[in-house]
């Protein structure tokens, strides 16, 4: 998994006026939990950015008042109207505590089937999985090399060492699909054979 740091500032007083003061300031409001207890700090919305409008996951280091400590961004609030950032809650990772969080899929290679005019559909971006953290990858890696006309990859085909895949077994995860004009040139072609 990616690793990024941050640093944040203890809060001194939790509430939403103080929560507001922060965000008028260009700080955000945020929680760390998972641990032991709560802790309620505040960083940079700038510092944020990478973190937060990216696909990818990232293993924050955070460093709050010098305490270092490991995690993930578990929920993130944007506000309904601006869609700017209100609030980030943290989870810690501790060390063979099986965590469950979304990873991105990543597909790889050249399929067949779309070499010969299929369409290549991919149904997950994200899927859910649990695992410890040290086990966690960057992304879902699925190769859809082979997959022909009409073939697909199911959650069931995919396994990855030390991570259970949370998504429905038989759910489609990426498959390639006929086109029209695949479709048009086989009727065709089984026109002319009559």
């Amino acid at each position: 998994m990616k690793k990024v740091s941050l640093s944040g500032s203890p809060r001194a007083n939790v509430g939403k006026k103080d929560a507001s003061d922060l965000r008028n300031k260009g700080l955000i409001p945020c929680v760390l939990y998972g641990g032991n207890g709560q802790t309620h700090f505040s960083i940079n919305e700038i510092a944020l950015k990478k973190v937060i409008w990216s696909p990818d996951v990232y293993n924050v280091e955070l460093d709050i008042a010098g305490k270092k400590t490991n995690a993930i961004v578990k929920d993130v609030q944007f506000h309904k109207v601006s869609d700017r950032l209100q609030h980030i809650d943290f989870l810690e990772l501790v060390p063979n505590k099986p965590v469950k969080l979304k990873l991105p899929v990543r597909l790889t290679g050249s399929p067949e089937g779309v070499k010969k005019g299929g369409k290549l559909v991919q149904n997950y971006r994200k899927m859910n999985v649990m695992g410890a953290p040290e086990k966690l990858p960057e992304a879902i890696i699925v190769d859809v090399e082979k997959l022909d006309i009409g073939q697909n990859i199911r959650v069931k085909n995919i396994s990855i060492d030390g991570l259970r895949l949370l998504e429905t077994a038989e759910s489609v995860v990426a498959a390639v699909e006929t086109t029209r004009n695949v479709a048009t040139e086989a009727k065709d072609a089984a026109a002319a054979k009559k």
